[in-house]
């Protein structure tokens, strides 16, 4: 298939996305009336300004602004901005469900977006572009409004801004100051403004009385104050034959006083001069990115653009796992509760980091490192399942992969000083020893026992950690810690490796054991809803992590044997190419009728990283050309905005396409750098 066909295919794949996403959108608001719902985790924009001075974030879905992010990175404070047009025959119309959607992807030297938005109706196209304001806490947009078939200023136009502050949908206040809409909660404050400013403006309680609501019954706007609820904000803009086109400012704060300051200076200086400004910085961090194939060149900027973004202004070598909530992140987004996935999960930090290592950036994985020993890491050794930004935990599982990495990651980048032995190093070994080889929670963290992903990390801790202490003269420790690792090396297959089960010819690595006896047929139980079934049965790829950390060769026969089990069972082709389900029967995703994920009836979709993955594997095994294909599949995976997920469709007409799932996943980003520069690395080395 030509890059032009599937270029046309993704296209049609995204309009149809578009128009499942609205109604289910609808759907989901006609289902409760004032609860508050984040947008799609299906993002395909996401942005924020080079500078530590601003320390705000976007993001955008669907034609429309979802979750801004401010002051950390796991604060979000909008559920949707979007514009309501008011035809000249008077239909109420808005961009999310009276618009196709499309995104002018970004160039690859910049995170810089334009949304075009065109009526289903055919009458009226609406562009979009937004920058963060390098100087202050401010998102801009810049808006025009073209209309088609009647003079434009027979239309109504309104900004329509549904605030969620401080990660809460409930509980905000919001009023109209001299043309600026104000909302807020605690220390959390927006202030919206407009250039040309709002000539009417309305606050209201979702679904009650708020602007689109009264609009649609026929009534005019009513300007009010509202507190302790689902706010929603509308302003008009003032549409003439020679004014189509505005600017907003959504300045964020402390205060309402901070907000309205930060949001009038960005208008003074202009959506022009502020785009200078993002793409400058955007640009000089491009500009020093290794050059690999003109084919995956913009692909690989996004994805070292992307990572950067993730990680938070405030707390620094904090990177957020993806900055979205797939699914809605439950029943409701009214109480700051939930943490999606923006939040640090020291497993895909390791990830995040080892991709900064690819591109040649010590710098930035150095202080990854830093944030997981000197903010995650425990006084036993230990980390927290996952965390805020600020390290506050989050889960309450323990993954002894996610100990054992941040050791690895310490090895590659030569951390020996005695001073990180003693304090991070050992401590963390120490606990490895003490709580291994079964883990309470394997890699996906739904099940304790013996996991070949989780025991491969184990192992290569240990054994780097054998190395520093011979570095720091404890040669007791060394010796402790290589002997363990080889123990658990020579024990691994007893443990995780069936030799009597139901598929191929019964050898092959099982996804997990519960009690480290891979030959007994004990049921384990699949999360969410996925049904129980025998051990023996269920199989991922988590053994490759024993090739790609170096314990076990790539043409080891239990590996090969495992392979092909593991393509017979979870592997699925799609027009973009192979994909692997994290494992069979897996229920960690949509249901079968595409509805959001329930914890009940859900379908585990296929996973792109784990055909990054597969790719490093094929490199390691000297399959070029087989890991060239992963690569090219990575990127065919991306979104229209480069951004790629964290599932994609295992069936039906969207196959091979996003799903709702955590889009961008800062794991995958990271597994195309990776995947990208390995192959180049290797090319270099043996002419391929």
């Amino acid at each position: 298939m030509t890059l032009t066909k599937c270029a046309i295919i993704r296209f049609i794949i995204v309009l149809l996305c578009g128009w499942l996403y609205c109604h289910a959108a609808i759907a989901q608001s006609s289902n409760s009336d004032s609860d508050a719902h984040w947008l799609s985790a299906a993002k395909n924009g996401f942005g924020t300004s080079t500078s530590l001075r601003s320390k705000v974030w976007f993001t955008l879905t669907h034609g429309v602004l979802s979750e801004v992010y401010y002051p950390t990175l796991d604060v979000p404070n909008v559920q949707c901005l979007q514009l309501i047009v008011v035809t000249p025959d008077g239909n109420i119309e808005t961009e999310l469900e009276d618009t196709t959607h499309t995104l002018l992807p970004p160039d690859g030297r910049s995170l810089s977006y334009t949304q075009i938005n065109s009526a289903k109706s055919g009458a009226y196209i609406i562009t979009k572009s937004y920058v963060t304001d390098s100087d202050r806490n401010t998102l801009l947009i810049q808006i025009t409004f073209k209309a088609l078939k009647q003079s434009a200023d027979r239309y109504k136009l309104y900004v329509y801004y549904d605030p969620s502050l401080a990660n809460s949908g409930m509980h905000d206040s919001a009023w109209s100051e001299a043309g600026t809409l104000i909302a807020t909660e605690k220390d959390k404050t927006t202030a919206l403004i407009s250039n040309p400013a709002f000539v009417e403006t309305a606050n209201g309680l979702l679904n009650r009385n708020d602007g689109l609501t009264e609009l649609r019954a026929g009534h005019s706007l009513k300007t009010k104050r509202v507190d302790d609820g689902n706010v929603v904000q509308v302003g008009r803009l003032p549409l003439s034959p020679n004014n189509h086109s505005f600017t907003l400012a959504l300045g964020l704060g402390n205060s309402s006083n901070e907000a309205e300051i930060s949001a009038a200076g960005s208008l003074a200086k202009g959506f022009a001069e502020a785009r200078r400004e993002y793409e400058r910085g955007w640009i000089s961090y491009t500009a020093g990115l290794p050059r690999t194939s003109a084919k995956h060149q913009r692909q690989l900027n996004v994805a070292a653009m992307v990572l950067k973004a993730s990680e938070d202004k405030t707390y620094r070598g904090a990177f957020i796992s993806s900055p979205s909530i797939p699914w809605g992140g439950g029943p409701n987004a009214n109480e700051p509760n939930t943490s999606g996935y923006h939040a640090v999960w020291a497993r895909d930090l390791y990830q995040v980091a080892t991709a900064f290592l690819a591109l040649g950036d010590r710098t930035t994985a150095n202080r990854a490192l830093d944030y997981v020993f000197n903010v995650q890491q425990r006084a036993d050794g230990s980390v927290p399942q996952n965390s805020w930004v600020n390290g506050r935990p989050i889960g309450g599982g323990s993954q002894l992969d996610e100990v054992a990495l941040p050791i690895v990651l310490a090895y590659q980048l030569r951390r020996y000083e005695r001073a990180t032995w003693l304090k991070h190093i050992k401590p963390a070994a120490d606990y490895i020893v003490q709580h291994g080889p079964a883990t309470n929670q394997d890699r996906w963290e739904e099940k304790s026992g013996f996991s070949p992903a989780t025991i491969a990390a184990e192992i290569a801790g240990l054994i780097n950690a054998s190395k520093i202490a011979r570095l720091n003269n404890d040669s007791l420790s060394s010796a402790r810690y290589l002997a363990t690792a080889n123990d658990w090396a020579n024990r691994l297959a007893i443990w995780t490796a069936t030799s009597n089960g139901p598929h191929a010819d019964g050898s092959y690595f099982l996804r997990l054991t519960e009690k480290g006896d891979p030959n007994q047929p004990s049921i384990m139980e699949i999360n969410s809803g996925g049904g129980s079934y025998d051990q023996r049965e269920i199989v991922d790829a988590g053994f490759l992590e024993l090739v790609r950390l170096g314990i076990t060769s790539a043409n080891d026969p239990l590996i090969t044997k495992s392979l092909a089990v593991v393509d017979e069972v979870i592997k699925v082709e799609t027009p973009s190419g192979s994909g692997w389900r994290r494992y069979n029967h897996d229920a960690y995703g949509e249901t079968s009728t595409g509805g959001p994920y329930d914890a009940r009836n859900g379908i585990g979709r296929l996973w792109t990283l784990l055909t990054g993955e597969r790719g490093e594997y094929e490199l390691s095994a000297g399959n070029v050309a087989t890991a060239r294909q992963q690569l090219y599949t990575l990127a065919n995976f991306a979104n229209d905005g480069l951004l790629i997920p964290e599932q994609v469709w295992d069936r039906g007409p969207l196959i091979g396409t996003g799903t709702a799932s955590a889009t961008p996943l800062a794991w995958s980003m990271a597994q195309f750098i990776r995947l990208a520069l390995r192959i180049d690395q290797h090319c270099r080395s043996h002419r391929c």
